[in-house]
This record gives C-alpha cells, sequence and structure tokens, in this order.
C-alpha cells in the first residue's frame, strides 16, 4: 500500500500503554470522504489551536489560538473548551467549561470536524478500506460529470460535493439536437458506494441515449422508460427521484418532468421571483408501467433555472431552524456577487449559515443560464 493511500495514526504523549490494548479511544478529522488524521486521546490529553504547540494545529481563522483541550478523565473523553472566541461544539451544541464527548460525537471546532471513535485495529483498517472505496466511487461519479460551460445559449456552472457517505446525485445537460438541450439531475436514496454506483448507471443511460422506446426529447417518456428499467424490486430496493428537462432555442420553451423529486425553479434576470417547475409524478422505480406528466415554461432572455437535490436545503442553521424550500429560495434571490460563480455563491452561503454536523448528505447544485 502506497504511503499517500495510508491514514496517518497520530499518537500524543504517554499513549504507548493504549496500543496493547484492545481498543483505542481517537478523533478522526475527515477532509470530504476520507479520515485525514487520526489523534490517540490519553490522560495527557490533547489541546486543539490555530497555531503550534497545540497538539492539533488548524489554520483555521475561526479557531482561536488555543481553543480547546480533549482529555480522558475516569475513562471517558472530556472536552474543555479555553476560551475560544467562536466556541467548541459536541453535536451542534456550545461547550460550557468541560463536557463529556460521547463515542460517535462530533467535535466541531470552526468549520472542521472531528468524531470520537473507539477503535480496534482491525475496525480502523476496514474503516480506512471503506474510506477508499468511496473515494474511488466518488472520483468516478466526478468524472461522468460535464464540464462547466461558458459558451452559448446555455451556460452551465455546478457544485458537487459529496457527504462522508456519499449518496446517489448525479446530474447532466448537453446538446440533444441542432436546436434543443436537455438538463437533468437524479437523487438515488440512501448512500455508500451501491447507491453511487446506481446513479452512475442511470447516467450512463442517459448519456448514451440508451432508453428503448423514448423520445429522449420528450420528459414524460425518458422518465417513463427510466421507471421501467429501474424497478426497485430488480435493484436491490433502490429507488430514485429525477428531474428532466429539454430546451428549444427556436420557442426558447423548456418542456420537463420530475418524478418524485422537488421542483427545479426558473429564476428571471431581474430576480423578482423563483418559479417552481414541477410535476407531480411517482418516485422512480417503485410501480412498473406509470405514465409520467411534463410541462412546459418559457424561458426569457437571461433567465436561469436552478436543479439541486435535497441535501442542498435539508439544513439547520445557526440560530437552529430547520430550512425548508422557502428559505432556500429567499437566497436563491439574494444579489449575484461580482466574480464568484452562481453555484459556488449559493454553497458558501448554505456552509456559513449551516451547523457543519446537518451537511450529511451530498451537495448537489446545477445552475443553467439562457442567453
Amino acid at each position: 500500500m502506497a504511503d499517500s493511500d495510508q491514514t496517518q495514526i497520530i499518537l500524543g504523549s504517554n499513549v504507548s500503554d493504549l496500543i496493547g490494548q484492545d481498543r483505542i479511544h481517537c478523533l478522526e478529522m475527515t477532509t470530504g470522504l476520507d479520515v485525514e488524521e487520526r489523534y490517540a486521546i490519553s490522560a495527557v490529553g490533547l489541546e486543539i489551536g490555530r497555531v503550534p504547540p497545540a497538539d492539533i494545529v488548524i489554520s483555521d481563522v475561526q479557531v482561536s489560538r488555543s481553543h480547546c483541550r480533549v482529555q480522558m478523565k475516569d475513562g471517558a473523553v472530556v472536552v474543555t473548551d479555553l476560551g475560544s472566541t467562536n466556541g467548541t461544539f459536541i453535536d451542534g451544541k456550545r461547550v460550557e467549561g468541560s463536557v463529556m464527548l460521547p463515542v460517535g460525537s462530533m467535535l466541531a471546532i470552526g468549520s472542521h470536524k472531528l468524531k470520537h471513535a473507539w477503535r480496534t485495529p482491525a475496525e480502523i483498517e476496514k474503516n480506512d478500506d471503506f474510506s477508499r472505496e468511496l473515494q474511488r466511487a466518488t472520483a468516478y461519479v466526478r468524472s461522468l460529470l460535464p464540464p462547466p460551460s461558458r459558451e452559448a445559449p446555455i451556460r452551465a456552472d455546478w457544485v458537487y460535493e459529496p457527504s462522508a457517505k456519499l449518496g446517489g446525485d448525479a446530474f447532466g445537460y448537453g446538446q440533444l439536437s441542432d436546436t434543443t438541450y436537455v438538463g437533468y439531475l437524479i437523487d438515488v436514496a440512501g448512500h455508500g458506494a451501491s447507491a453511487a454506483m446506481h446513479a452512475v448507471s442511470i447516467m450512463n443511460n442517459l448519456r448514451q441515449k440508451a432508453l428503448p422506446g423514448a423520445d429522449m426529447r420528450r420528459p414524460g417518456e425518458v422518465l417513463a422508460a427510466l421507471n421501467n428499467m429501474y424497478q426497485m424490486d430488480e435493484h436491490a430496493g433502490l429507488y430514485f427521484t429525477a428531474w428532466y428537462g429539454v430546451y428549444d432555442t427556436e420557442a426558447r420553451r423548456l418542456d420537463y418532468a420530475s418524478g418524485g423529486h422537488h421542483p427545479t425553479y426558473l429564476v428571471p434576470p431581474s430576480r423578482s421571483a423563483a418559479i417552481p417547475m414541477r410535476t407531480r409524478n411517482v418516485i422512480i422505480g417503485a410501480m412498473p408501467e406509470m405514465t409520467f406528466r411534463e410541462a412546459s415554461m418559457h424561458v426569457p432572455e437571461g433567465a436561469s433555472i436552478y436543479m439541486f437535490s435535497d441535501g442542498v436545503y435539508e439544513i439547520v442553521d445557526t440560530d437552529d431552524h430547520q430550512w425548508n424550500l422557502k428559505d432556500f429560495v429567499k437566497l436563491m434571490l439574494e444579489p449575484p456577487i461580482d466574480g464568484v460563480n452562481e453555484a459556488v455563491r449559493i454553497y458558501d452561503a448554505v456552509r456559513h449559515r449551516a451547523r457543519p454536523e446537518t451537511l450529511d448528505d451530498d451537495f448537489s447544485l446545477v445552475v443553467l443560464t439562457f442567453d
């Protein structure tokens, strides 16, 4: 195994006695899908801060120089805030004084998260193997996503940030004919490599236009064909939601259909409103031989559509407010930022407003702008 594939285990002072035991208390710092580093916790403890001599150095302006201490006390792991400016949080609750950190709980410091794990050496090896499997799966999904486009008649920007558990989000867009363009987003229920690979299979069929009996220009026919191909009782219980749209450049008409998915929104250049585009159809894979209704929308010059997965708006913000679509629409209608593409603007805003531990699903957002 190459060194770059190995998770680093950092042992603080006086922890050599822990190694001979069956389990080790650790803090696991994750980056995306990977456990980047593990820190063994001893009675001496670990100090976390922005600069040395902290045992765990986190280069983040939201982290204080000496932020908090984590140590063993009477067999339990305890977190003590050291008077940090922005606070230390355990599962979303601010630490006041010293608080126990249960196994499996998430310690949030600035924008970084560390999980308290109590693992055997065998579990560590298995966990690392699983992380590498998810890394390979997400790399494959990314390789199939279309590149951003700055060329007329449709400009495209997107953000795809898989969660630590990796879900089943996928999307695509492109030209169908001289005068028609397609855009779609799918969201497979569940997490892990199986959901991701199911999404890849669906996306490949859409990219290759390999749907028997379906006119790819007719959204209702496309979803009906996908529904028949991907019945959940034939695919390990996996089902998905989808939104599929086809744009006619001559008529400036967008035909669309959705299967169990929330609306895609059309926003005019004035940002005066966000117009929902959704047809009420069943989730895809639940029942065979279903008819999927479709609808149409006129697209003004300079308008944009926002396709996204539910991980974009199913968050709890720092005021403990559970977001819904209305909250996300308000964010959508906020003014653009010069020099920042629209998908990145929204992603950064959601990350800033959400409690870190609630960003636990894939974040997939596509913004298509029609010249």
